[in-house]
């Protein structure tokens, strides 16, 4: 193989796992709101948890390295964050249509990468964002139903933690990813995980469940946050940026293949909004605007 397909090849890896990690995480989604009506969100939250850190833990088997302190800190916040933000979503999807829901918790990341930059062509792709927010909770759709109050407010709450994710994760997979991610889902399923059994008890493990509730960890979490940790630190900030802007497209169109979930025109626009203005955002950003761990999700 010659140097320069080495080198292509090398460009492209990191891109197609993430493509590949949020088609994953979008049809994970869709199968885990199947499991709202026997386990709830809560439920269905902590049984993902649990089978993919177990399985995760099984493959990786994470205690073979050792990590520093820092690195520890920020693996820690990295799994907490990850933890509520699979919650947050989750109870958001009770209500929310997957597009919806993926575009408002996509404000998190926006917002990440908007504080990184500090020009006033910046305030451009801000009115876009601001306009696509009001019109997905504040105006109606004559064509669609209005967006829950409740499930809005916890898919912007599930956005503010995907920014954590976003802050800690960089630092917590630039030494060994797949190491990070499988840490983060494990403490993310011990501090979550109590919560659905509280809420819904052992039915979490029940046969009917299980089956459903594996492909939902595999394809939502083990998967798809394994691909990420490993691709983070191998792509720039406009590329990663770029990429995740298309995830509320995805996530619209997996709600739509898979749930049956139709939104009116006005809504498509406004997911149309929020992901120019990411995509402008992340294209605008100049190195020195950049934060020293390279961000975007």
């Amino acid at each position: 193989m010659s140097v320069a397909v080495r080198e292509l090849v090398a460009r492209i890896w990191p891109v197609a796992m993430l493509l590949v990690a949020m088609c994953s995480i979008q049809s994970g989604a869709s199968i885990a709101k199947t499991l709202f009506p026997v386990i709830g969100a809560t439920g269905t939250t902590s049984i993902r948890l649990i089978l993919a850190a177990v399985l995760l833990l099984a493959v990786m088997r994470p205690w073979r390295r050792k990590l520093s302190r820092r690195a520890w800190k920020s693996t820690l916040t990295y799994g907490v964050a990850l933890g509520f933000m699979n919650l947050l979503f989750y109870q958001a999807l009770a209500t929310v249509p997957l597009g919806i829901a993926v575009a408002l918790e996509f404000t998190g990341p926006l917002a990440v990468a908007m504080l990184a930059s500090r020009r006033w062509l910046d305030l451009v792709w801000v009115a876009f964002a601001v306009i696509g927010l009001l019109l997905l909770l504040l105006l109606g759709d004559d064509s669609a139903e209005p967006v829950d109050p409740y499930g809005a407010a916890c898919a912007l709450g599930a956005g503010v933690c995907w920014a954590i994710y976003i802050l800690f994760g960089q630092k917590a997979g630039a030494v060994n990813g797949a190491q990070s991610a499988t840490l983060g889902i494990s403490i993310a399923a011990v501090i979550i995980a109590p919560v659905g059994l509280i809420d819904v008890g052992p039915i979490i493990f029940s046969p009917d469940v299980l089956p459903f509730a594996f492909a939902v960890a595999v394809l939502s979490t083990a998967l798809p946050y394994t691909l990420e940790m490993i691709a983070l630190p191998r792509l720039p900030t406009q590329t990663f940026g770029t990429l995740m802007s298309l995830e509320p497209a995805i996530g619209a169109l997996s709600g739509l293949l898979f749930l049956g979930q139709y939104l009116g025109l006005l809504q498509w626009f406004a997911i149309g909004l929020i992901i120019v203005a990411s995509i402008g955002t992340t294209l605008t950003l100049r190195h020195h605007d950049t934060f020293e761990a390279p961000l975007p999700d």
